[in-house]
């Protein structure tokens, strides 16, 4: 599935629902990601053939504007980058696709949602990037600290993947209108409250989002 939406605590292609007003539409781009998280879905959750996000190649920019091209886009809620993979390894056509949909609809809300860790993917800051074409950046903060960070996403960029997701995150304000951080409710009240920490004191917001089995 390349476009996709959320259905009965599935995935489904936003070709077979019935009507794709005021639908939320997320872009699944690659399998590619530099963690692999001990509770991401990839290695939780099995999917059928007709629900998976696992793509057999990834689509090409062209791929993407012609899935759009089929729909209304003033139907749409918001569109989000976030599928099995890190969106922000293509950040280049993350970033072609957004300005195509600006172009077609500029008050089209656009989010990334990511691991926070562009910066070293592409080994440059590719936040500036993100102006004008990208409303809402949505970071997966997962830990109070680096060490049960990378505990967590076991990233291939060891211990400095934690500071550099915050500086990512701070960086990225100067370019987007909304940056969240987010955390997972089974982390606990105390672990919460360590994070909440850390989002006021780089003045983001924090989001705890359900653990999804």
């Amino acid at each position: 599935m390349i476009l996709y939406t959320l259905h009965d605590n599935g995935y489904i292609d936003i070709d077979n629902i019935e009507s794709c007003k005021d639908v939320h539409v997320y872009v699944n781009l690659t399998n590619r990601c530099p963690c692999a998280c001990t509770f991401c879905l990839r290695q939780t959750k099995e999917m059928t053939e007709s629900n998976t996000l696992w793509l057999k190649q990834e689509p090409s920019v062209k791929d993407v504007i012609n899935e759009f091209q089929k729909y209304n886009l003033n139907d749409f809620a918001e569109v989000t980058f976030c599928g099995f993979g890190e969106p922000i390894t293509r950040v280049d056509d993350v970033v072609q696709i957004a300005k195509f949909l600006k172009n077609c609809r500029k008050d089209l809300p656009i989010r990334i949602n990511t691991n926070g860790l562009g910066n070293l993917i592409h080994e440059k800051d590719i936040t500036p990037m993100f102006k004008d074409c990208i409303d809402t950046v949505s970071i997966s903060l997962n830990a109070p600290d680096e060490n049960e960070y990378l505990e967590l996403t076991r990233s291939r960029f060891g211990l400095q993947s934690f500071n550099a997701m915050l500086e990512f995150a701070v960086k990225c304000k100067d370019y987007v209108p909304y940056v969240v951080l987010t955390v997972v409710d089974i982390i606990g009240a105390e672990k919460i409250q360590k994070c909440q920490k850390i989002c006021d004191d780089l003045d983001v917001q924090l989001r705890v989002r359900p653990f999804e089995v």
